[in-house]
């Protein structure tokens, strides 16, 4: 029965988890963990996850984001002392996704969280240590910010107050790769990073141009993660 849910019906009398009202579901949870204060403990993790507004739906009448709130709330119901979530923010909306990192974030002060996700963004936004595994092996095991600094090429953001066509910058002896953010803003990808700024500042004197803002940025995990 733990490991089909749907099945739960033959568990100490309760009925199909679609038909269950989610705080029901938590009090079975509840009940195998052998937890005490088992209604305090429900209201904690319903505060939580953010599912007070929904505390009169049953499962079966939750959207897919709420339901993986369910899901969150019961892994977090018997304090663990590590939380193992695979994509914990698939389905949420932009404003959901940042509520429930915050919630993670929050956890990994007290336990150890593992995060597992391909959406590289999510594990910028949450994870101070990443682990890379390809095809099996794993090929990289540090801190973000040292990940992000290992790589042997960086990242220039430049933008321009006049709208400048790619040539302009293609000719800069220093750019490897170019990128168009909008009509003025340009990232480029250099192993100096200093030697382009130097020859953007050279660029805006002889040719009567309006640099807006020049700064050096770390590579983001994907591209770590495409190099390795």
């Amino acid at each position: 029965p733990l490991a089909l849910p749907h099945r739960i019906e033959a568990v100490r009398g309760y009925s199909s988890l679609d038909v269950l009202r989610f705080k029901e579901y938590l009090g079975f949870i509840a009940d195998v963990h052998k937890l005490k204060n088992k209604k305090q403990r429900i209201e904690e993790v319903v505060r939580l996850t953010g599912l007070m507004s929904e505390s009169k739906k049953r499962v079966g009448q939750l959207s897919k984001g709420y339901k993986q709130r369910v899901g969150l709330a019961a892994a977090l119901l018997h304090h663990p002392e590590v939380l193992i979530l695979d994509e914990p923010t698939s389905g949420l909306d932009p404003n959901q996704i940042i509520e429930i990192r915050n919630v993670i974030k929050e956890q990994g002060k007290n336990k150890l969280v593992l995060f597992s996700s391909h959406i590289l963004q999510e594990v910028e936004a949450i994870c101070d240590r990443v682990i890379i595994i390809n095809k099996g092996k794993i090929v990289a095991d540090d801190k973000l910010s040292n990940l992000q600094q290992r790589s042997t090429s960086a990242v220039v953001r430049v933008q321009f107050k006049e709208a400048l066509e790619a040539e302009w910058l293609k000719r800069l002896p220093a750019v490897q790769s170019l990128n168009k953010v909008d009509t003025h803003t340009w990232t480029i990808e250099t192993n100096n990073p200093d030697t382009v700024r130097n020859e953007l500042k050279k660029l805006e004197r002889e040719n009567n141009l309006d640099i807006v803002s020049l700064q050096s940025e770390n590579q983001s995990l994907e591209e770590v993660f495409r190099s390795l």
